[in-house]
């Protein structure tokens, strides 16, 4: 699989790793979410809402949100169509929408990366018996029984 966005040999984010975020650029400083491709995220903000037809009715208004805590609830099978839709439609060498994309990639140089979702709830701190053993001794120090 090869995308027609030009990506370094090392590079951590090719078109098989496609991560999700959210950042912002001077030009713009509204939080959007994208996607890394290479040295590029494509604003999947600014992508045509039809690309997105017959994956989840809702998903061009998730990907219109500050977060990734809409898209993330719609669960696995809607993140697999959309990061097929991305290798197979979006990305990929020779893709009818190569120009309509290429207009929505950022330089990842030229963008300000942000917390991608909001925690709601308190998480719980002891998440195992050797959490809770390690923070009695920070607060009363190590003893013997």
């Amino acid at each position: 699989m090869k995308s027609f966005v030009e990506v370094p040999a090392n590079s951590d984010f090719p078109i098989q790793n496609l991560p999700f975020g959210v950042f912002s650029t001077c030009e713009n400083p509204t939080h959007r979410i994208g996607v890394a491709i290479g040295e590029q995220i494509l604003d999947l903000s600014a992508v045509d809402d039809s690309i997105w037809a017959g994956i989840d009715a809702n998903l061009p208004s998730a990907f219109k949100q500050p977060v990734l805590n809409d898209f993330m609830s719609m669960g696995r099978s809607v993140w697999s169509a959309v990061r097929k839709t991305l290798q197979d439609d979006l990305l990929a060498e020779g893709s009818s929408s190569q120009e309509k994309i290429a207009a929505c990639l950022i330089p990842q140089a030229t963008a300000k990366m942000h917390l991608p979702a909001k925690i709601g709830d308190y998480t719980d701190f002891y998440s195992s018996v050797h959490h809770a053993t390690n923070v009695g001794i920070m607060f009363r120090g190590k003893f013997l029984l």
